[in-house]
């Protein structure tokens, strides 16, 4: 009987992270497909988008027990951002505190491809005034976003966390209709992203003189 459980939950974990790498890959597909993009108004500044959610970080002791936390609201972990969670890398707060965020994408952000390199949307989203989320920010999300639309799929515009092979990790937080997961995906400088994705970034609470980034966007490439 014991070894049944075993393979019954072994088998349940295979079942979870082939699911998130279903989720994924079909969401990456289908990307390309729905890539014409609509006329879109370019965002100059971090503060011209509305605010799209506020969620708090620090409320839990540590990472272990943020990823029960998942479990047990029975959020799926997909197997790369499993690691990511464990690495010495990701680190939760040490205060409890609340953070604003915003979405954009990188057509917002007024790259006319059809994908844009990490880096180019990052480097871009920073001279607008936008801040790279912290790590801890994918899996509070996942936790405090239960109604999650089906097909939505957010990516975290956080610093990349390298697996125990080296691979350079970022989250998303998903919908895909299989129920609410946290997958990873390539967070290489060079990962190609579709410029119709959404990125999560964290809104700064004191940001720069809009005069100041205005500034700043104008020397931004078309």
């Amino acid at each position: 009987m014991f070894c049944a459980v075993c393979i019954f939950q072994f088998a349940t974990e295979s079942r979870a992270q082939c699911s998130a790498r279903d989720v994924l890959q079909k969401q990456l597909k289908l990307k390309p497909a729905s890539s014409a993009h609509a006329p879109v108004t370019p965002i100059r500044s971090v503060v011209d988008p509305p605010a799209w959610k506020k969620i708090t970080l620090g409320n839990f002791s540590n990472s272990l027990t943020l990823r029960n936390a998942l479990d047990a609201n029975g959020c799926h972990v997909g197997g790369s951002a499993e690691e990511v969670l464990a690495r010495p890398a990701f680190i939760v707060s040490s205060r409890k505190k609340n953070v604003e965020l915003v979405t954009v994408s990188a057509a917002e952000l007024g790259f006319k491809t059809d994908t844009v390199t990490l880096a180019s949307i990052y480097a871009r989203a920073k001279r607008l005034g936008f801040g790279i989320a912290p790590a801890e920010i994918g899996p509070q999300l996942r936790l405090q976003y239960l109604d999650q639309p089906t097909g939505e799929f957010l990516i975290i515009g956080m610093d990349s966390i390298k697996t125990w092979s080296g691979e350079e990790i970022i989250l998303t937080v998903a919908n895909g209709g299989a129920g609410l997961i946290l997958i990873g995906q390539d967070g290489s400088a060079d990962a190609a992203i579709s410029a119709t994705s959404r990125l999560v970034f964290e809104r700064p609470t004191e940001a720069a003189p809009v005069d100041q980034l205005e500034r700043a966007a104008a020397f931004l490439p078309p």
